[in-house]
């Protein structure tokens, strides 16, 4: 854990909770993602200096406290600059907006633990100007509001959280996800993009990005299938939400219960918009019923 592995001329990435990648250009560094907290970018930082490189900035993949939990450290003791792109920026700017908009409220202290919630950082929105010459970046939204996946000029792709491992999907079987359209549409872009190496945020790098974005995709499928046969004569979200939990085996706790509640509302909306579910009100509850 948190090693540093070269994987190409110019590209390395250090293998943490959240898989930190490292472009270097000359002996400058764009560290791609700043870490899930202090003591991810203080290792980064040990890399970094035991080389004599020099952090010029980190480009966030997206917003959410596990890839930015470091950024405010590294932007204290180097004074780099912090990308990321769109709202992403905003909210890690501003990262009470994270356990806000996860619980649809003001957010008890208990969502504002380390995972949830980064210290905050000034972030400025990423543009193509900025990036060094051998990185690109593109659009694989889906799991957050905005979320990039760069190519470093050695081939290899930093994806993100695009996709869940195998095991992962195994144990926790609903992972946070914003969009479920767009997210299926990423996961159909994956096996499209040319490159030697990709390198999930919580996952091995792998060559061969088809297989695991085809599992992503079929775990979708299922659990889409699951909610309109549980709502089959109308449930609460509460009540669908019970079902979900003690029918793929969820542990039960206040985070877990409002990421698995967050994603399975998006869940709710791309059904909706498909036609395949509808809100029915049966007196004073709103019940999620599906179609035919």
């Amino acid at each position: 854990m948190y090693d540093l592995n070269q994987v190409g001329e110019s590209t390395f990435y250090m293998d943490s909770p959240a898989n930190v990648g490292f472009y270097v250009d000359e002996n400058r560094v764009f560290l791609i993602d700043g870490g899930s907290d202090k003591d991810a970018a203080k290792k980064a930082l040990k890399h970094i200096e035991s080389r004599g490189w020099t952090l010029e900035a980190v480009i966030c993949t997206h917003s959410h406290a596990d890839h930015a939990g470091g950024c405010a450290l590294l932007r204290q003791r180097t004074g780099c600059k912090i990308y990321a792109a769109g709202v992403g920026a905003a909210i890690i700017k501003y990262s009470f907006l994270e356990p806000t908009y996860l619980y649809g409220g003001f957010a008890m202290k208990d969502l504002h633990s380390k995972f949830i919630m980064s210290a905050p950082c000034e972030c400025e929105e990423l543009t193509i100007e900025v990036l060094p010459k051998g990185l690109e970046y593109i659009h694989i939204d889906g799991h957050d509001f905005e979320q990039i996946a760069l190519k470093t000029r050695d081939g290899v792709w930093f994806i993100a959280d695009s996709v869940a491992s195998a095991e992962t999907l195994t144990k926790y079987k609903i992972p946070f996800l914003y969009d479920i359209a767009k997210q299926l549409d990423t996961l159909e872009t994956l096996p499209k993009l040319e490159g030697s190496l990709f390198i999930p945020a919580h996952c091995p790098p792998t060559e061969n990005i088809a297989e695991l974005a085809r599992i992503n995709a079929e775990n979708i499928r299922e659990v889409a299938t699951a909610i309109k046969r549980l709502c089959t004569d109308g449930l609460t979200i509460d009540e669908l939400l019970e079902r979900l939990f003690a029918e793929f085996g969820i542990k039960l706790y206040l985070t877990q219960y409002a990421l698995v509640g967050f994603t399975t509302r998006s869940y709710l909306s791309w059904l909706y918009e498909k036609g395949e579910i509808k809100p029915v009100f049966a007196g004073t509850k709103l019940l999620w019923k599906t179609v035919g």
